[in-house]
Formats: C-alpha cells, sequence, structure tokens
C-alpha cells in the first residue's frame, strides 16, 4: 500500500470521517441497499450480461470515483457508493458461481478467507478498523475494499443457506435477522468491543437484505420466493432508497460532527459506543 503522499495530487485529503455515525437510518439504509443491488443485479444479468457488467464496473468506479473527490461525509455520494458496490459485489460473488462453476461452499469460505485477509493488513497498517478513523485517503481504500468484500461474501452466504442448503430465502432471511442482532446484543449487555460488532453485524447485513430481495423477487420454485420480479423489486427499493438518502441529505442525519479516532482501537471502541444507537 502506498503512502497517503503517493496518491494522485487530483485526488484530495479528506478534511472529516467521510463515513455517516452509525444509527438505525443507517442500519436501515445499508440493508436497503443490499437488497436493491441484489435484484438490480439479477434483473440486469436476464436482460444482458453484458449490460449488467457494464452498468456494474462503470458504475462502480464513476460512484467511487464521486466519493474520493469529497473532502468529507455527503449522503447522496456515499449512499451511491454503496448501492453500486452492492450491485458490483453482487456480481463479483454470483460470477465464480455461474461462469466457473464453483459451489456456493468453496466462494463463500474464498471471500471469508479474503476478508479476514484485508482485516488484518487493514489493522496492522492503521492500527484501526473503526470506521469513524476514515479520515484519510489510504484508510478510505481499506474501508471501500473491505466493504466490497463484505458485499461479496454476504451475497455467497445468502445463496448458500437459500439454495445450496435448501433453506428457502424467507428461512435465510430470518436466519439472519437472528444472526445480525447477536453482535449488538453481545456489544450492549456483554461488552463485546464496538468495533468487532459493527464489523460482525456489517457483513450479516448483506445476506440479509439480499435473502429479503430474493424472496420478494424470485418465483416460488426458486427458494420459495413470491414472484414479484426482480424488476419490480429493484424500482420499488429504490424509491425508498431515493426518499431516505434525500431524508438524511436535507437533515443532515448521520453527519460526524467531529473526529474522534486518530489511533488504535482502544478510542475509536469509545468513539463508537457512543454511536451505536
Amino acid at each position: 500500500m502506498r503512502p497517503a503522499a503517493a496518491f494522485p495530487r487530483h485526488i484530495p485529503e479528506p478534511e472529516a470521517a467521510k463515513v455517516p455515525e452509525i444509527t438505525a437510518v443507517f442500519w436501515t439504509v445499508k440493508v436497503l441497499t443490499t437488497g436493491m443491488g441484489e435484484a438490480a443485479s439479477d434483473w440486469l444479468g436476464k436482460i444482458s450480461i453484458v449490460l449488467a457488467g457494464a452498468v456494474g464496473l462503470l458504475g462502480l468506479v464513476t460512484a467511487l470515483w464521486w466519493q474520493f473527490r469529497t473532502r468529507r461525509y455527503r449522503p447522496v455520494v456515499y449512499w451511491s457508493a454503496v448501492a453500486m458496490v452492492a450491485v458490483f459485489g453482487t456480481m463479483t460473488a454470483d460470477a465464480p458461481h455461474k461462469v466457473l462453476g464453483l459451489s456456493y461452499e468453496i466462494t463463500t469460505a474464498a471471500y471469508a478467507i479474503a476478508l479476514a485477509l484485508v482485516f488484518f493488513l487493514w489493522r496492522r497498517t492503521e492500527g484501526t478498523l473503526s470506521i469513524h478513523s476514515i479520515v484519510t485517503r489510504r484508510r478510505e481504500l481499506w474501508y471501500w475494499l473491505t466493504v466490497l468484500l463484505t458485499f461479496a461474501l454476504g451475497t455467497a452466504a445468502g445463496d448458500l443457506t437459500a439454495l445450496a442448503l435448501n433453506l428457502g430465502f424467507l428461512p435465510s432471511a430470518v436466519l439472519f435477522a437472528v444472526v445480525i442482532a447477536v453482535p449488538a446484543l453481545a456489544w450492549w449487555r456483554f461488552g463485546l468491543n464496538p468495533v468487532v460488532a459493527f464489523w460482525s453485524a456489517y457483513v450479516v447485513t448483506r445476506p440479509l437484505g439480499a435473502s429479503v430481495a430474493d424472496w420478494l423477487g424470485k418465483p416460488p420454485e426458486i427458494g420459495g420466493g413470491l414472484g414479484f420480479g426482480d424488476g419490480t423489486v429493484t424500482a420499488v427499493a429504490l424509491v425508498v432508497f431515493v426518499l431516505l438518502v434525500g431524508y438524511v441529505a436535507r437533515t443532515r442525519h448521520g453527519v460526524q460532527q467531529r473526529s474522534d479516532v486518530a489511533g488504535g482501537d482502544s478510542v475509536a471502541a469509545r468513539s463508537d459506543v457512543t454511536r451505536w444507537s
């Protein structure tokens, strides 16, 4: 990883933390983007694989370029990047299975190992994994690489439980809803490190949202879906997404008021505790 000074000068150094506060709205929009990305990717893929790949890759590059060009957290910019990572992350997870024929067990394990490695390298390089420490370009790169891998891992894990293990989409959604409550409860009642709790829950938002979207969009013969169609699910989710992000942008909800983290996770944990609500 190159030092921050080596990055192109046209990418400005952040002036403030470039991720939102951890609030109920944050988790709501995050789960929504996972479902929207899953449905949109599948819908585009049915129209044209080439179209899906072009929209996914170009959308991701454009959204991240826009995000890196900003110098502080901007709701529309940030959540647009998350939405495009959701679309591209779905494609990244689906391609090894559909193109290379790899099983969901293999892809889930591979992405889990890749994510663990990135966490290790990020922690070793920066001394913290807190999202409230995203105040440099290098940390922002680590952050978005991690986010992309969480989407790919979550997509593979959701397909593993729903399809490979034959649970179906609705039971998978219920399963992941229970799983995502575990780190929150462990932090609230048993003192789990907030940074660990956050990333544990963050990973699970992907299979949770994707399972709900697949349940709504897929036909009954595929995982017990309701059959509304991926296009319909995408459109409805997009409308709700625009309304929520518009609310966040208008009210400035979730904008971090100060940068608390410059060092390790001990400081980051104290910062995150005040924001887990």
